[in-house]
Protein backbone atom coordinates (compact mmCIF):
# COMPACT_ATOMS: atom_id res chain seq x y z
CA UNK A 1 0.00 0.00 0.00
CA UNK A 2 2.82 2.40 0.85
CA UNK A 3 4.55 1.73 -2.47
CA UNK A 4 1.35 2.45 -4.41
CA UNK A 5 1.02 5.81 -2.62
CA UNK A 6 4.64 6.65 -3.39
CA UNK A 7 4.10 5.75 -7.04
CA UNK A 8 0.97 7.91 -7.19
CA UNK A 9 2.80 10.87 -5.68
CA UNK A 10 5.64 10.47 -8.16
CA UNK A 11 3.40 10.24 -11.20
CA UNK A 12 1.06 13.08 -10.23
CA UNK A 13 3.97 15.33 -9.25
CA UNK A 14 5.79 14.59 -12.50
CA UNK A 15 2.73 15.39 -14.59
CA UNK A 16 2.04 18.64 -12.75
CA UNK A 17 5.67 19.76 -12.94
CA UNK A 18 5.85 18.84 -16.64
CA UNK A 19 2.68 20.78 -17.38
CA UNK A 20 4.08 23.83 -15.63
CA UNK A 21 7.53 23.53 -17.23
CA UNK A 22 6.71 22.69 -20.82
CA UNK A 23 3.43 24.46 -21.38
CA UNK A 24 2.47 28.06 -20.73
CA UNK A 25 -0.33 26.89 -18.44
CA UNK A 26 1.14 28.32 -15.26
CA UNK A 27 2.16 31.58 -16.96
CA UNK A 28 -1.36 32.08 -18.28
CA UNK A 29 -2.99 31.29 -14.93
CA UNK A 30 -0.66 33.59 -13.01
CA UNK A 31 -1.15 36.29 -15.64
CA UNK A 32 -4.92 36.08 -15.26
CA UNK A 33 -4.73 36.74 -11.54
CA UNK A 34 -2.10 39.47 -11.86
CA UNK A 35 0.91 37.56 -10.58
CA UNK A 36 2.83 37.16 -13.82
CA UNK A 37 5.93 38.72 -12.23
CA UNK A 38 6.32 35.50 -10.23
CA UNK A 39 6.95 33.41 -13.36
CA UNK A 40 10.55 34.52 -13.90
CA UNK A 41 12.22 32.42 -11.17
CA UNK A 42 9.94 29.40 -11.65
CA UNK A 43 12.43 27.55 -13.86
CA UNK A 44 14.79 27.43 -10.90
CA UNK A 45 12.20 25.39 -8.98
CA UNK A 46 10.12 23.53 -11.56
CA UNK A 47 12.93 21.68 -13.35
CA UNK A 48 14.43 20.31 -10.09
CA UNK A 49 10.90 19.44 -8.92
CA UNK A 50 10.31 17.52 -12.15
CA UNK A 51 13.57 15.63 -11.69
CA UNK A 52 12.71 14.86 -8.06
CA UNK A 53 9.26 13.50 -8.91
CA UNK A 54 10.66 11.43 -11.76
CA UNK A 55 13.20 9.93 -9.37
CA UNK A 56 10.41 9.14 -6.89
CA UNK A 57 8.48 7.40 -9.67
CA UNK A 58 11.51 5.37 -10.77
CA UNK A 59 12.25 4.39 -7.16
CA UNK A 60 8.65 3.27 -6.58
CA UNK A 61 8.66 1.22 -9.79
CA UNK A 62 12.00 -0.35 -8.86
CA UNK A 63 10.76 -1.16 -5.39
CA UNK A 64 7.57 -2.66 -6.82
CA UNK A 65 9.57 -4.84 -9.24
CA UNK A 66 11.69 -6.20 -6.37
CA UNK A 67 8.68 -7.39 -4.38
Amino acid sequence: MKNRKLLSIGIVGSVVAALCCFTPLLVVVLGLIGLSALTAPLDLFLVPALILFLLITVYALWKQART
